[in-house]
């Protein structure tokens, strides 16, 4: 399963072509509104305003952990626009992990499908970090900050 085939939709409801980033590096991130790390939502659009010709940033809500994304798209899109200006992408909820876990993080998460290794999605804002090929780089833990240099060091 290549990453470019799965499906997924956006906040709204519309599929995402994910091929259509095929010139650019795609940073996943699982998100939630009510974490101690929301304010990354900042470094995440600064992240996307300093690289956005060469990366997409796409936000994944999820509300699997502590409960901390309870609200539905509208109130979610909403919450992204208004507290912390996103402009980048934002799908639909969807599970990271369990028996219901979305395609998407079954690739980013499991190394029979990414071809690079194997992670589980241990809270909010877990960063999973592909290239313009659509093959794995890395992930990195909630407590790396957007702007961390173990990133940038990937768009330089």
């Amino acid at each position: 399963m290549s990453l470019h085939d799965i499906q997924i939709h956006d906040i709204s409801g519309s599929r995402i072509d994910l091929s259509q980033f095929r010139e650019k590096k795609i940073f996943f991130v699982n998100v939630a509104s009510k974490c101690g790390f929301t304010p990354q939502y900042d470094g995440l659009q600064e992240l996307y305003d300093a690289y956005k010709e060469k990366l997409m940033i796409i936000g994944v809500p999820c509300n699997q952990f502590g409960g901390q994304e309870p609200g539905n798209s509208s109130e979610i899109q909403s919450f992204c626009k208004l507290n912390y200006g996103v402009s980048f992408l934002i799908t639909e909820k969807v599970e990271v992990k369990g028996e219901n876990q979305h395609d998407l993080y079954k690739w980013l998460t499991k190394k029979e499908f990414n071809g690079v290794k194997n992670s589980s999605v241990k809270w909010n804002f877990q960063k999973y970090l592909v290239d313009e090929e659509g093959k794995f780089i890395n992930y990195y833990y909630s407590i790396t900050k957007p702007m961390s240099k173990k990133i940038l060091k990937h768009l330089a």
